[in-house]
């Protein structure tokens, strides 16, 4: 049996926060921390101005999905209810995702290498593990749930980065630079930011979700544009993780 620290974060100018917390397992912290960095945003961006996203695009991730939780749909809901009046593209139910990390375009990556990393994925010795989603913070292009605790899927983000390397994907930014987050709503222009983070504080009264993680995908993402832009996705293959009970896991730390 092999014991995995998680791997360090650091800063990172191209992440939200730029500065990653001082702990990854206890959530006030990890909460508190996305929240001081949501309130330090003065301007919002446009999330859907982002480069490299041209009309037919598509690029392989990981990514964690939640077709089935029905909780978390609920709580979604609920928040993008009480967010409507600030006319941002709201995340439909399902679409609801965590994006662990970036592949390569389609045109980058063959058919071989898809099939080769879904393999070598498969036997990932991570386990199963829980975390929470918690109302409610931001970035500078979206609202967003706080995910606590980060380690496990720290941890997870380096597995799935590592075998990338093995087959020679292009892969994304570097598990140093990771920021764990699931967004509820993408800001659809830039404007003041103040209006959005006071409208956001009154719903992180509300309770978190528990959110039981089981398997990560592997799916072929591609952006739609009109009136309501979003995400959608093809699952290539959908892996399970290893039931906690085989590989039994330390406080603060996953076995991998």
């Amino acid at each position: 049996m092999r014991r995995v620290v998680t791997p360090e974060l650091d800063v990172y100018p191209g992440a939200f926060p730029h500065r990653p917390p001082p702990d990854l397992d206890s959530a006030g912290p990890l909460v508190e921390h996305d929240w001081q960095a949501f309130t330090a945003v003065e301007q919002m961006t446009n999330h859907w101005a982002r480069p490299g996203w041209t009309e037919g695009y598509r690029a392989y991730y990981w990514m964690l999905t939640f077709p089935d939780a029905a909780d978390l749909l609920s709580r979604a809901k609920v928040c993008q209810d009480e967010l409507a009046h600030l006319g941002m593209d709201p995340v439909p139910e399902d679409g609801l995702h965590v994006t662990m990390t970036r592949i390569g375009s389609t045109t980058l990556v063959s058919n071989g290498q898809v099939r080769f990393l879904a393999d070598l994925a498969q036997e990932l010795p991570c386990t199963t593990f829980q975390i929470a989603a918690h109302p409610l913070a931001g970035s500078r292009g979206a609202v967003r749930f706080s995910l606590a605790p980060w380690s496990p899927l720290v941890c997870l983000h380096a597995a799935l980065s590592e075998i990338g390397q093995r087959v020679g994907v292009p892969g994304g930014k570097p598990t140093a630079a990771f920021r764990p987050h699931l967004g509820v709503q993408y800001s659809n222009r830039e404007r003041p930011a103040a209006p959005v983070i006071e409208s956001v504080a009154r719903l992180r009264g509300l309770e978190p979700v528990s959110l039981e993680i089981s398997s990560v995908e592997l799916v072929e993402l591609r952006r739609t544009t009109g009136a309501l832009p979003t995400y959608r996705w093809r699952v290539v293959r959908s892996v399970p993780l290893r039931p906690r009970s085989d590989l039994p896991t330390p406080s603060g730390q996953q076995q991998g």
